[in-house]
């Protein structure tokens, strides 16, 4: 297993020998509005990609899935949609299988619990895209889970702690986690994605899983940085994986 951090949640997964794309958001900086209801009024994204024109050509062509967790335009923008090829499967919630379709693609792979996929098992995992009504709003929201005869890695996709990803943690024990840090905020609420608190949690849970934080530094309502996150885990007598945009991590 390899995993190149490109930006946001946007990940792409050397898995089993098949390049998988997560989450993609795609567009040049900036081409996105703001956040609304957030502390400041920055458009989105705040960073390019750490590719240029050509490279992600490349890498568009040697794709052979994409994962969606959920079709928040941070984690599926309107620049996916509209380069990345209609024929590949899409693994995806069942509830957006509609509105992926009606998008123009033709290979959706809804997980309702578990499915079988290229000598891989993805299976599909619960969340809170934040508290109260502000995490219904939010929802619905997924995690998903790939598991083959060396590696389980778990994306826990837009969510805080919660008793779910607990749940995930306890029933997959987990190699790697990739959990979505930022502790995005809007103006009114709790957080909606994970502070340093619940990336501590993450780590000090018993299946010793390898986190992975991303979700940093590109969307404004994020409001905790990489080098934030990386001394609140320092303090707290931790270490976890919080890699820069292009950086590559593989599998021990």
């Amino acid at each position: 297993m390899r995993i190149q951090f490109l930006r946001n949640a946007t990940l792409l997964l050397e898995w089993n020998n098949k390049r998988i794309l997560v989450d993609p958001m795609l567009g040049a900086k900036d081409s996105l509005d703001t956040v609304p209801n957030a502390a400041n009024t920055i458009r989105n994204p705040m960073t390019e990609l750490p590719v240029n024109e050509s490279e992600l050509k490349q890498l568009l062509s040697s794709l052979d899935a994409i994962l969606v967790t959920h079709r928040h335009r941070d984690h599926w923008d309107v620049t996916a949609q509209a380069i990345l090829s209609k024929q590949l499967p899409v693994f995806c919630q069942p509830e957006d299988v509609t509105a992926l379709t009606e998008q123009g693609f033709t290979q959706l792979i809804p997980v309702h619990t578990s499915v079988n996929w290229e000598n891989t098992t993805i299976s599909r995992t619960g969340g809170q895209h934040g508290t109260g009504e502000i995490g219904k709003m939010m929802a619905p929201v997924s995690g998903f889970v790939l598991q083959d005869e060396h590696t389980t890695l778990y994306i826990a996709g837009d969510t805080i702690w919660c008793e779910e990803v607990n749940t995930a943690m306890d029933t997959f024990q987990p190699d790697y986690v990739v959990v979505n840090a930022g502790a995005a905020q809007f103006l009114q609420g709790d957080p909606i994605t994970m502070t340093a608190a619940d990336v501590i949690k993450t780590i000090q849970h018993p299946a010793q899983s390898k986190v992975i934080a991303v979700h940093m530094g590109a969307i404004n309502h994020c409001f905790l940085s990489r080098e934030a996150l990386r001394v609140e885990v320092s303090a707290a007598g931790l270490s976890a994986l919080i890699p820069e945009q292009g950086e590559w991590i593989s599998a021990e």
